[in-house]
């Protein structure tokens, strides 16, 4: 199969993934995975084989490929051989996280009622268009979401599989276990936070970075990071920089995923223009230019406020055996988002996001220079053991993978 994807880094910048070697074997993981399931699947039948197809497509049709990446940057960082003859089970365990990926982007895609994720109509959006087209009975919206939630399921399940199976040793598989299952864990913590906060109408900025924290930092940089490290069998000094360093780089990631929510170019991101205003998420931008308005323009905040009150409006109580009676939210219009742009840019809370991405990158790599090298090692004589380091070639590469994530425009 031959499918070009977005994904990992050169020069600062996310680059086509096809172009990187990395990157094609994990594709080729993947497929050879999907593979091994096609027999199962068949069995199944029943129109089963085309909606596993629907998710292969969208596993191996788009992604950053950024959690495989930092994965295996961790293995090799602290002493793993790409060369070596683990190599394999390793890539395998670095590319089941794609599957991770997938439930989290198709349950989220649910959850916040997206229509399009890559610049294609989200999975529950396509099902239901399926329904819709062959006239089926039912709610043709109530179809897709259901056969997306199973998908995501599925591969997170996949997920599990794909490490059980992986081939690595027993020893490492008992590294990686509590890490792999704290990933999922906080993950949907994350989620679950994030979905809080949005009924709660959470306006702090304390709860704005705990789901950036666990939503997002956790499970893109931090544990996969973590699995590199236990897949090398290295100590807790590696460890502890790579999750301050995870955690780091992955809330900049998140702040400039608030950022391109609110201004950035939908040929390049793949979502609407304002997609994050309409759907009135609480992002630690949003958090932070109510804060500011508040303070400077009390006018610029009612507005704000009024219009994600319309963006997620308050649910009636209903005799109906559905339960609640949602009062159907507000389409912002244009005039509105422009409106929004200009006050979150306005009260200054745009330069402090930007200021807070550079903090948080400088720390990260701080965070890295705290840990010896072998060459240092062997320079100036000091005890430390080789589990105990990360490699020049690997501390520059997860240098320049952190840069990149902090500028990167999708």
């Amino acid at each position: 199969m031959n499918v070009l994807f977005t994904s990992t880094f050169s020069g600062g910048l996310i680059v086509s993934a096809a172009a990187t070697p990395l990157a094609a074997r994990v594709q080729d993981t993947l497929c050879d995975f999907f593979s091994s399931r096609s027999a199962l699947i068949d069995a199944v039948g029943g129109g089963y084989r085309e909606a596993v197809s629907t998710l292969e497509a969208f596993v191996l049709q788009g992604g950053k490929r950024v959690r495989p990446a930092f994965a295996w940057a961790g293995w090799s960082a602290a002493g793993g051989d790409p060369q070596g003859a683990d190599a394999d089970a390793v890539l395998r365990v670095c590319s089941a996280l794609e599957l991770v990926q997938a439930c989290a982007l198709v349950h989220d895609d649910i959850i916040d009622a997206s229509t399009t994720r890559r610049g294609f109509p989200t999975v529950h959006v396509s099902f239901a268009e399926q329904h819709r087209s062959a006239k089926w009975s039912g709610d043709p919206a109530h179809f897709g979401t259901s056969v997306a939630i199973l998908l995501g399921d599925l591969a997170l399940a996949w997920a599990d599989d794909m490490v059980r199976e992986s081939g690595i040793s027993p020893e490492a598989a008992a590294r990686i276990a509590p890490v792999w299952s704290a990933m999922r864990t906080e993950v949907l913590g994350g989620q679950f936070l994030d979905i809080r906060g949005e009924a709660s109408a959470d306006e702090s900025i304390e709860a704005a970075m705990r789901v950036n924290r666990y939503k997002t930092a956790a499970y893109t940089i931090e544990r996969p990071l973590h699995v590199g490290a236990a897949l090398a069998g290295a100590d807790d000094a590696v460890v502890d920089a790579y999750r301050r360093f995870g955690t780091d780089v992955g809330i900049a990631f998140q702040l400039r995923d608030d950022l391109l929510g609110v201004f950035g170019d939908p040929s390049v991101t793949g979502k609407p223009s304002g997609d994050d205003l309409r759907a009135g998420k609480r992002t630690v931008l949003l958090a932070l230019a109510l804060s500011r308005a508040d303070r400077d323009d009390p006018g610029a905040a009612r507005f704000l406020r009024d219009r994600l009150a319309a963006a997620n409006p308050t649910s009636e109580l209903s005799d109906t055996p559905r339960g609640d009676r949602f009062v159907e939210a507000a389409v912002l219009t244009d005039s509105d988002i422009d409106t929004m742009r200009g006050i979150i840019t306005d009260v200054g809370a745009v330069e402090e996001i930007e200021t807070r991405i550079d903090a948080l990158t400088e720390s990260a790599l701080a965070a890295l220079e705290g840990v010896a090298s072998p060459k240092d090692v062997a320079a100036t004589g000091t005890f430390v053991t080789e589990e105990g380091c990360i490699t020049d070639a690997g501390r520059a590469e997860l240098t320049a993978m952190a840069l990149a994530m902090a500028t990167r425009s999708t």
